[in-house]
């Protein structure tokens, strides 16, 4: 069961969809602007948003984009007219999951749910792949799976959590089997440019002498210390 948000200005949309996602055994949130559901949203952080593109007042265009600023992952699909493809495409474009045609068709609902459903675990299955934890005064991230450009969001909230804990330090550990490719590194440099911009300071421990070649060619040297072992970064610190 996930807790699914509806956004929608029409009472009798959201009734229907308050109807159709409990008959599935969903939570279901209902908003009947968007002022009240990014507010529903920051209150309740459901699993999955729903809201219709043409509003008075804030538009689903603009209920995406707060969505995504306060959480990148968020799942949002957007529910369109018929003939409001370019709204759709824009929509896409801001990272919305799926768009949905009004009358909604059952199909097509249930499709677009399992799509969101699909993405929260591959997005849930990377985030095992980098874990935060605080020890102290230093924030440690550790990496044990492989970053790449779709790990973008995640990279991006880790090092958004760790700023807002106001920390001065950072131990960034490269597990033995982590890997990073070229988007990976993208978002990675992207983090640690913020963080190093908040004036934390950053270690760096366990990448391969071929990676510490990447990283100083890349200028993350001048902003991290970089370290062979997890021992060597802790001492330091």
């Amino acid at each position: 069961m996930s807790k699914i948000l509806v956004i929608d200005d029409e009472k009798a949309t959201l009734s229907m969809f308050k109807m159709l996602l409990s008959v599935y055994g969903h939570e279901v949130l209902i908003a009947e602007n968007g002022e009240v559901g990014i507010e529903l949203f920051a209150a309740e952080n459901p699993d999955l948003v729903m809201t219709d593109i043409k509003m008075s007042g804030m538009d689903g265009l603009q209920v995406l984009g707060k969505i995504k600023a306060m959480s990148p992952e968020a799942e949002v699909i957007v529910i369109t007219g018929h003939g409001d493809m370019e709204l759709a495409i824009k929509a896409l474009n801001l990272d919305a999951t799926d768009f949905l045609n009004k009358p909604v068709k059952r199909e097509d609902l249930e499709k677009a749910l399992k799509l969101s459903e699909e993405r929260r675990a591959f997005v849930l299955s990377k985030r095992d792949e980098v874990k935060l934890t605080f020890e102290g005064d230093v924030t440690v991230i550790s990496v044990m799976g492989s970053l790449t450009s779709k790990s973008d969001g995640l990279i991006n909230d880790i090092f958004a959590e760790a700023i807002n804990s106001d920390c001065k330090e950072i131990l960034m550990i490269f597990q033995e089997k982590s890997s990073i490719n070229g988007g990976g590194m993208d978002s990675l440099i992207k983090g640690i440019e913020k963080a190093y911009s908040h004036n934390c300071k950053l270690y760096i421990a366990g990448l391969s002498d071929n990676f510490q070649s990447v990283f100083h060619s890349m200028g993350i040297s001048t902003m991290a210390s970089m370290y062979e072992t997890e021992a060597d970064a802790r001492a330091d610190i």
